[in-house]
C-alpha cells in the first residue's frame, strides 16, 4: 500500500491487560491519516471495562467516546468479533498488515497454530498467508516455556514481536511517557512516522 491516508491497519485487542496501549496505538494511527480496522475479543472489552472504565454494553459509543471520534467520522471501521465473513477476513482485502496491542497468550498460541476461530484470529491467518507485516505486543510476566516455544515458531515466521517492555533511557516521567514509548516501538514496526519518544542520542526536539 502506499503512504498517506490510503493507509489501511487492521488493529486487534484483546483480554491481555494493557488496554491502553491499543486505545494509545489507534489513536495516533488515526491522527497519522491512517485508516483502521479495529476488532475487539469479549475478553478484550472487559479489560476495557476494568481498566478503563469503558461500557462494554454500548461499544459503538464507547469506541467513539474513548477514542474522540465524531459519529460520522469514517477513519475508524469497527468489525465485531463474531463476524467471521467481514471484510478484514478475505485475503482480497488490501492492507498494510496487522497489529494485536496488546496481544493474550491465548490470542498468539491460536495464531501460532493456526486457528481461525474467530475474525481476530483469522485476520491474523490472512495477514500472514498473504506475507503482510504481523506485529504481536504480548503482556504477560512471567512467560512458561509454551509462551515462548509460541513466540519463537511466530518470530521464525516472520512475525514481529514486540513485548511491552517500556525502555527508560529517555527519562520517562509518567505512565504516559511509558505507553507512548511502546506505542512508538510499534509504529515504527509499521513504517508510521511518529514522535512519540526520543531516540537514542537525539534531542528532544528531534523525536
Amino acid at each position: 500500500m502506499g503512504t498517506g491516508p490510503a493507509r489501511r491497519w487492521i488493529v486487534g485487542w484483546t483480554g491481555a491487560s494493557g488496554a491502553i496501549y491499543g486505545v494509545t496505538l489507534v489513536r495516533e494511527l488515526l491522527a497519522a491519516g491512517v485508516h483502521v480496522h479495529l476488532v475487539v475479543s469479549d475478553a478484550g472489552w472487559r479489560v476495557l471495562k476494568e481498566e478503563l472504565g469503558w461500557d462494554a454494553t454500548k461499544r459503538w459509543d464507547s469506541l467513539r467516546s474513548g477514542l474522540g471520534l465524531e459519529a460520522d467520522d469514517s477513519r475508524l471501521t469497527y468489525h465485531p468479533q463474531g463476524d467471521i465473513g467481514a471484510s478484514i477476513a478475505s485475503g482480497s482485502f488490501l492492507c498494510d498488515g496487522m497489529a494485536v496491542v496488546p496481544c493474550s497468550m491465548g490470542t498468539l498460541s491460536s495464531i501460532a497454530h493456526g486457528a481461525s476461530n474467530n475474525l481476530m484470529m483469522r485476520a491474523a491467518d490472512v495477514t500472514m498467508k498473504e506475507g503482510r507485516p504481523l506485529l504481536l505486543v504480548p503482556r504477560e510476566t512471567p512467560l512458561s516455556a509454551i509462551h515462548l516455544e509460541n513466540m519463537l515458531k511466530l518470530a521464525r515466521l516472520g512475525v514481529r514481536i514486540i513485548p511491552a517492555m517500556p525502555a527508560f533511557y529517555y527519562g520517562p516521567q509518567t505512565l504516559e511517557d511509558a505507553v507512548r514509548f511502546m506505542v512508538g516501538k510499534v509504529m515504527d514496526g509499521m513504517g508510521v512516522p511518529h514522535r512519540l519518544y526520543r531516540r537514542w542520542g537525539h534531542s528532544n526536539d528531534e523525536g
